[in-house]
């Protein structure tokens, strides 16, 4: 895995910054410690940082084709290159090297723009073609490599990383607005905004043709149908579905450097560990985080699984109070993120780098077979909604909603508030009010008058509405798994693996994500997703073979460190320091007396404001970092 950059001169051909590509490249070495690259040819620079993973004596970049006419900087692993290899080579093409590389350099040559959609993997990449005088930009199918541009003073400049964007002089720090309000409701950044009004991440499945003079909009390649798939029968479709899982597994197992997996002894990684020990002649290495807080420790079951197929494993204990990550965090990830899982996947991405270089991941499950608890939530609300119209549910249980107390500390049941909320809106509000991590009536008064006009009429709500009106199913489910795959999966899963794992040089692979798997997953029907309120079902029961049952069918525990303990202990002074201080408070944005009673209503135990506390912490550092400023 690697970290690309560059930049392109729109207006002519102006000699690019040696240094400025340089200090660019610099700034991600993390992404590619192995070696790095550089090509400066009029109006155009490419700089890369290679992690070395396949074809480790011949696969430098950039890369060129035969006559020095195509140059590629290239982030990812295209896992049928030996596919594509032989099909261009009857074709006509010739290969110097045995890398995947070379194959998108010759993909681009024989189909143009269109060969991104031969290519099953993750990546970003820039092509430079002297010939056609054009910038090619793609990314994958669902986000798994990410690629940051701007233009400024008619340069269009690109990273990997947004640190590598901030070094260019003239690039403008304020922040978005849309994008400020965005992470306030989700704990990221949503694609294709980033935190910055300058800067634009490239979407998943997208591509970007730059030309003299021109820079075309970004073009989408792919999306997720959600096309019937023509699987017919429980038993065969289980059959099918570990076939097709244990080849996603197979062919991200190439690799000549030490390869491994993550193993929390959930559902989803102890699958991936299960085939990989089946296809593998070797025993598998596996990492593992365990916790101090039982309430969060599954390294039991991690265990179980390790044992059970042979693995080496590895395992290291984080503490309860481990938050030493904190400011750290923020220049791992560039943009605010309130994922508050980043520090143990963090914490497991340093532990797998000191044993291998390649670690498999059980990620993409929960998306695909509806494995959230709040599918099952969202549905029962739908049901509820179909027998009811808008008019009297906004009347009886938005009512009901307003009046009724917010009471964190009670049991479960009797937390009825955000339900009875949910049910007087219509299925995208309710869907938008399960995802937030801060509700509006939290958030809004958050905000000062001066923001909030700022904002005018935008809500963050607005993203989902703009996926849910190009949604290829209305069905209740596989809508909001389309709006999970477009919005949850690649603005925070993806985000916090791909940045934890690459400031630690370590590359992760998907299977689940494979994109081949997806297609045919979400065509599969509803049902079998969720069933009678189980998610997961007919994965689950696809490996009833392969993994044990306790292991299949425990309780979900999540990925998850002891956020409102730390909040009223032992970071209470270093929230009210920063929420609370001129970095934050001065940026116009917050409601002093609304913030500070948050933190004290938080404190006393009565009310549980740790996501937005946390959210707004994670903001505080990552602004100082940025140094970014409001307009």
């Amino acid at each position: 895995m690697c970290g690309i950059v560059g930049m392109f001169d729109t207006q002519g051909r102006r000699e690019a910054p040696v240094e400025l590509l340089r200090q660019m490249n610099a700034s991600q070495h993390h992404r590619g410690p192995d070696e790095g690259g550089e090509l400066f040819a009029p109006g155009v620079a490419l700089g890369h940082r290679r992690l070395s993973i396949i074809d480790l004596s011949s696969g430098q970049q950039p890369m060129f084709n035969h006559d020095g006419s195509v140059a590629i900087v290239y982030n990812g692993e295209i896992y049928n290159f030996r596919e594509l290899t032989r099909e261009l080579s009857a074709a006509g093409y010739r290969f110097k090297t045995h890398s995947d590389t070379e194959v998108v350099i010759h993909a681009w040559e024989h189909w143009g723009e269109e060969c991104v959609k031969r290519f099953n993997g993750m990546y970003a990449f820039a092509i430079w073609d002297s010939n056609r005088q054009q910038l090619f930009l793609g990314r994958d199918r669902l986000g798994k490599k990410p690629l940051y541009y701007s233009i400024v003073a008619g340069w269009l400049y690109f990273a990997s990383e947004l640190k590598s964007l901030m070094v260019v002089p003239g690039i403008d720090r304020h922040m978005d607005v849309r994008a400020i309000e965005d992470y306030f409701a989700y704990g990221y950044v949503p694609d294709p905004r980033s935190i910055l009004r300058s800067v634009q991440k490239l979407a998943p499945a997208h591509t970007l043709l730059v030309e003299r003079g021109k820079v075309h909009p970004p073009r989408e390649y792919w999306d997720v149908a959600f096309k019937a798939n023509g699987a017919h029968g429980e038993q065969a479709i289980q059959e099918e579905l570990l076939h097709r899982l244990r080849e996603a597994v197979r062919i991200r197992l190439m690799s000549e450097v030490p390869l491994g997996a993550f193993l929390s002894g959930g559902v989803d990684s102890s699958a991936v560990v299960a085939l990989m020990a089946g296809l593998s002649t070797d025993p598998v290495n596996t990492c593992s985080i365990s916790f101090g807080d039982p309430k969060f420790n599954e390294s039991e079951y991690a265990l179980q699984v390790a044992q059970k197929f042979g693995a080496r494993h590895n395992v290291e204990q984080v503490d309860t109070d481990d938050f030493d990550l904190l400011d750290q965090l923020a220049t791992v990830y560039d943009e605010p993120f309130a994922d508050s899982s980043a520090i143990p996947t963090y914490r497991v991405c340093q532990l797998a780098r000191r044993h291998v270089t390649v670690a498999l991941s059980g990620d993409g499950g929960d998306e695909t077979f509806a494995g959230y608890r709040r599918y099952p939530w969202h549905l029962r609300e739908e049901s509820v909604r179909g027998i009811l119209p808008l008019g009297v549910r906004r009347a009886v249980f938005g009512t009901l909603g307003k009046v009724y107390p917010r009471i964190d500390w009670a049991p479960k049941y009797l937390r009825a508030k955000s339900t009875l909320e949910s049910l007087g809106w219509n299925s995208l509000q309710g869907y938008f009010h399960s995802v937030s991590i801060m509700a509006d009536r939290v958030r809004l008064p958050m905000y000062t008058p001066e923001f909030r006009s700022q904002l005018g009429e935008y809500h963050a709500i607005q993203v989902l509405q703009s996926h849910a009106a190009r949604a290829p199913s209305q069905h209740p489910l596989s809508l909001v798994q389309y709006l999970d795959l477009k919005t949850y999966l690649p603005g925070d899963i993806l985000v916090k693996v791909d940045r934890a794992a690459m400031a630690n040089s370590l590359e992760v692979r998907v299977p689940i994500l494979d994109y081949t798997f997806i297609d045919w997953a979400c065509g599969l029907p509803a049902d079998l997703k969720l069933h009678h309120g189980q998610g997961k079902y007919v994965f689950k029961k696809s490996l009833e073979k392969v993994l044990p049952h306790d292991i299949l069918y425990r309780k979900k525990m999540g990925f998850a460190v002891p956020i409102a303990q730390w909040l009223r202990g032992p970071l209470r002074a270093r929230l009210q320091e920063t929420l609370l201080g001129p970095e934050l408070m001065d940026t116009g944005i917050f409601n002093r007396a609304w913030v500070e009673a948050l933190i004290k209503q938080h404190a006393s135990g009565r009310k549980d404001h740790s996501a937005a506390l946390w959210a707004l912490m994670m903001f505080g550092r990552c602004t100082r970092t940025l140094r970014a400023s409001l307009a």
